[in-house]
């Protein structure tokens, strides 16, 4: 057993220990050299990763420079040893040092790689360093700068499993039982036996490895160079499948003994499920189909900038679920290996992308630099690492891609893609797909007949003519919506579309879109509705992300269904009353808030996923309005009255097909603000550094009713052993720091993020 005073003296024994802590960064002048930051030590200051260091500068989040970062440590080799420094993701451009020698280089930011450490090393204190170029423009969206990701230590003796070397893929065999089909690479230069066990993962049981009930399957290795693939079938009785419903989860663990002692041990996440799709039917999960209801997703979370933190994703993915999400597309490169963790035992569907550029870039210093040279070795990075999760449905190669519209060679381009993901994928655990703006035009439609799976990007009116012209593509709306909506924020009347105005602002009515984009989200809805053979849809966007500020030069999108606070906007119950069933989850919501000057005609909306919703003001009907979920028209799928604004309060009542209430909401006029308000989503965190707790801040009046459009000011002080990691309120045209101890309320809201 390794312990942290055994870690701290050096010995840190064969296994994948966490490298977060020690660590110290210097922020420079671009392209400082390695050699001029060694002589100023003094600018080196502690830091824990992951660190994203533009959040910082909230004022400044794309400024040139380059980071350094150093890391001492003793290191004490044990027999037969060597190590791999493994970097989950660096953006970007970036060059490690070990002990004063370079190491390793590594372009693209997004993509997971290892250094090797053999004969690097020494027996006592190393220094690890690490260089990494910011030079802007080099995405369209905020990326953040730094070492973002977790960094880990991995000690394996010289015969070894390698690093992503396991590829694990499952079908049913009939009888209710499984074949898995297990492939293991491992560099074996002694003979020794690799151990398999199977594990349920709710309940710990072990599970048997085939029909004699055995619950464990050993197969021998032969003592040779070079690196070998073991690969077995095994049959698996009586499991339970994976599902959006129900994600039911297993445990592979593979162990290398050797002589007798287990010197090796890796786990990979398995989930038992078919996954299939069809030209006419779209997606099946396990036999059925299953309509993707998803969203686009950017890596930043709000006020921690692109610094990856498990808690901050899990809560992002607790309320995408809750608004009836089930896929979520991963835009546009790869994404933390920790998310496809949440996703399988989340129970989400995800296509996993890798580009946004190819060889045509899209900012003179993104990752078209290096494309040409790098994108083999990134695409076995991704592939390799993500491909035994039962989450994933698709490999995208790629994202609005330029190459495939202007030109034959995107073809070319296309081709090799897909010949690097199958290299790494044969047995297609996940089909390969491109997300596509360029669909009208005949290059990008030669590209769609090489992969098959076809995304589009904001084209739902070309879905019927390319299914009869293409019966045997597989269609999908890559992106859709891009409705852009400021939460809180309302114009009237709702009939007039109003896209911007002088506070920079977009209203959060529904009348609100760009010109490319879906006309209202029920307009979504219905064209994914009535388009069977269409296997789903992704929102543009699921959140707000720092970044590409349409239709203004603000701070953030305004495209998402929450914002970068994670407060829902309206848009997010509009799409909840579509996706969530009533039996199970009954929801209405009525908007916007209940404050407004005496007799001023309001539009009010209400939405739920019941048939039928009624309106009450002050306790009076306004009268009833019955939703037709399943043929709807565009107006049809929510309620809307106007109403001379009078003070008190407005009710909306959901009903059942029986006249049963169901659920309702009030919202209720205001005074001035006279109380805090605070909402913590927990009130005990793991004292492990990366455990976080969000708190919702509010105002109230004396009567305790929230005040809705409340901008006050708020001072956060946190005491004791936990610290304030950052403040946001959502509001795209607030340019104040995340890393402070106030900022105002937008819209009633403002969350404090405490570690």
């Amino acid at each position: 057993m390794k312990t942290e005073t055994n870690r701290s003296m050096g010995y840190y024994g064969t296994g994948t220990h966490l490298f977060n802590d020690g660590w110290e960064f210097a922020k420079q002048p671009l392209f400082t050299s390695c050699e001029e930051v060694k002589q100023h030590p003094e600018v080196f200051v502690p830091v824990g990763l992951p660190h994203d260091w533009l959040i910082f500068q909230g004022t400044d989040l794309y400024e040139n420079g380059t980071g350094w970062y150093r890391k001492r440590f003793v290191y004490r080799p044990g027999e037969d040893e060597i190590a791999f420094l493994r970097f989950e993701g660096v953006y970007m451009d970036s060059v490690i040092y070990v002990n004063g020698e370079r190491a390793m280089e590594w372009k693209y930011g997004y993509s997971t790689f290892e250094v090797p450490l053999a004969d690097r090393l020494k027996d006592g204190e190393n220094e690890i360093m690490v260089s990494v170029n910011f030079q802007s423009p080099n995405s369209r969206w905020y990326s953040g700068a730094g070492i973002y990701r977790d960094v880990w230590l991995k000690v394996v003796k010289q015969t070894h499993l390698v690093s992503d070397g396991s590829y694990i893929s499952v079908r049913p065999a009939g009888n209710g039982s499984w074949e898995m089909e297990i492939s293991t690479e491992g560099i074996f230069r002694q003979k020794g036996e690799i151990r398999y066990t199977l594990t349920e993962r709710e309940s710990g049981k072990a599970m048997p490895l085939d029909e004699k009930g055995a619950g464990e399957f050993v197969v021998e290795t032969r003592g040779q160079e070079g690196i070998q693939t073991i690969t077995n079938t095994v049959a698996v009785p009586k499991v339970k499948c994976w599902s959006v419903e129900h994600p039911h989860l297993y445990d592979l663990k593979t162990e290398l003994y050797l002589e007798g002692e287990c010197v090796q041990a890796e786990r990979d996440t398995i989930g038992f499920c078919t996954k299939e799709f069809r030209p006419d039917q779209g997606f099946l999960l396990n036999g059925s189909k299953v309509k993707l209801n998803g969203v686009c997703e950017h890596h930043d979370l709000g006020c921690l900038g692109a610094a990856y933190n498990h808690r901050a994703m899990e809560r992002k993915l607790e309320k995408l679920k809750a608004m009836g999400v089930n896929a979520l597309r991963l835009t546009h490169n790869m994404f933390a290996p920790d998310v496809m963790e949440l996703a399988d035992s989340m129970g989400f569907l995800v296509v996993s992308e890798a580009f946004d550029m190819w060889e045509r870039p899209k900012n003179p210093y993104d990752y078209g630099r290096f494309f040409p040279e790098w994108y083999p070795k990134d695409v076995a990075s991704w592939v390799r690492r993500d491909r035994n999760h039962p989450s994933l449905i698709l490999w995208s190669i790629g994202n609005e891609i330029y190459d495939t519209h202007v030109s034959e060679r995107g073809q070319e381009v296309t081709k090799d893609l897909m010949r690097e993901v199958r290299i790494h994928d044969p047995r297609k655990n996940a089909e390969i797909t491109i997300g596509s703006n360029y669909m009208p035009w005949e290059n990008a439609q030669k590209c769609a007949d090489l992969v098959k799976v076809a995304g589009y990007n904001y084209s739902e009116k070309y879905y019927d003519e390319h299914h009869k012209k293409h019966p045997d593509w597989i269609i999908y709306g890559s992106e859709t919506a891009s409705t852009v909506q400021s939460r809180g924020i309302y114009r009237f009347p709702y009939s007039q579309s109003v896209l911007a105005d002088v506070d920079e602002q977009c209203s959060a009515l529904g009348n609100s879109t760009t010109s490319w984009g879906a006309k209202s989200s029920e307009a979504c809805v219905i064209a994914e509705r009535d388009h069977a053979f269409s296997c789903g849809q992704f929102l543009w966007t699921g959140f707000d992300y720092i970044g590409e500020p349409t239709p203004y030069h603000t701070r953030n999108s305004y495209f998402g269904q929450l914002d970068t606070a994670g407060f829902p906007k309206d848009s997010y119950y509009i799409y909840q009353a579509e996706w969530t069933d009533y039996r199970k989850h009954p929801m209405v919501h009525l908007f916007p808030y209940w404050d407004f000057n005496e007799g001023q005609l309001i539009d009010v909306r209400v939405c739920s996923n019941a048939p039928l919703v009624e309106l009450f003001m002050n306790g009076r009907s306004q009268g009833t309005f019955e939703i037709d979920h399943a043929h709807g028209s565009e107006k049809e799928l929510s309620g809307h009255w106007q109403l001379p604004f009078e003070p008190g309060e407005i009710t909306a009542k959901a009903y059942d097909e029986y006249g049963n209430e169901i659920a309702s909401e009030t919202r209720y006029s205001f005074g001035e603000a006279e109380k805090i308000s605070v909402k913590p989503d927990r009130t005990v965190l793991k004292a492990d550094g990366r455990d976080l707790a969000f708190l919702e801040i509010s105002m109230e009046d004396r009567d305790g009713h929230p005040v809705e459009n409340a901008t006050s000011r708020v001072f956060v002080r946190v005491s004791g052993n936990g610290y304030l990691a950052g403040l946001d309120n959502g509001d795209s045209t607030d340019r104040e720091e995340y890393k402070t101890i106030s900022r105002r309320l937008f819209s009633g809201k403002l969350l404090a993020v405490v570690a």
